[in-house]
């Protein structure tokens, strides 16, 4: 009695975000069933040409009774997906989780300096990389990626703020669960998800998960210490994103508790 559904939910970003956070998370739901890769459908033109039945032919099998999820935190910042899913299905429901935008850049040159240290590659100091001529270096693309403003106001030119729900993903790491029922909320589905379905992981730092008799923790790439980064170039990005993040924060009607 099942069948692969077209995703009815999908997480849109952020990336560095906790975007794998929150689906494994929400993997714990009874009603929820999860894409177990990044499709990169709706960003990817070589995937978008495959057609929705190749997209639908990645999807979990799923009963009636239960939400396909995919995450793809590329989809954010893409110039095309917001067009793209809204042809697909002009009333889906959408999850974006957002944490600091200068702590989502660290995190970004994070990941991409320990990619480039097990790959062998050059590998440069985030000051390096952020400062260039003595300014800030905003063509950068991971400060890029942190410009919410930019990137929802494409967003919401398709599809209403109420079918955008934003998880804010710092309280996500440290308290999950008042977040995550605010999801079932959202996408009205019965509470399941309880604080018995966590526990804090001393070691790493975050939140494992306990479910169906199992504990598992996210990826040992995830939580990774980020660099202790000069605080003369902490103001720069705190005073570039101040502007952005008000902005962001008129948009959709709601502060957070950022730089």
């Amino acid at each position: 009695g099942t069948s692969r559904q077209i995703p009815q939910t999908i997480i849109i970003g952020v990336r560095k975000g906790g975007t794998r956070a929150l689906l494994e998370m929400l993997d714990i739901h009874p009603n929820i069933v999860v894409a177990a890769t990044e499709v990169h459908f709706f960003d990817w033109d070589e995937n978008y040409v495959k057609g929705i039945d190749w997209y639908r032919s990645l999807m979990p099998f799923s009963y009636g009774n239960q939400i396909t999820i995919e995450k793809t935190p590329g989809y954010f910042t893409s110039p095309q997906a917001p067009e793209r899913i809204h042809d697909m299905n002009s009333s889906i429901k959408l999850l974006l989780i957002l944490r600091d935008p200068t702590e989502r850049v660290i995190s970004d040159y994070t990941q991409v300096y320990y990619n480039r240290v097990e790959s062998h590659k050059p590998v440069q100091l985030f000051e390096d990389i952020v400062i260039k001529n003595g300014a800030l270096n905003t063509k950068y693309k991971a400060i890029q990626r942190s410009l919410y403003d930019v990137h929802m106001e494409k967003w919401l030119k398709h599809f209403s703020l109420n079918q955008i729900h934003i998880v804010d993903g710092n309280t996500l790491i440290k308290d999950p669960l008042p977040e995550l029922q605010k999801v079932e909320r959202f996408l009205n589905l019965p509470s399941r998800i309880m604080s018995s379905n966590f526990y804090f992981n001393q070691t790493k730092g975050f939140y494992c998960i306990r479910s169906d008799g199992r504990e598992r923790c996210l990826h040992e790439s995830k939580g990774r210490p980020h660099p202790l980064v000069n605080n003369t170039v902490l103001e720069q990005l705190y005073s570039y994103f101040r502007e952005h993040n008000a902005k962001f924060y008129r948009m959709v009607n709601h502060s957070f508790d950022w730089h």
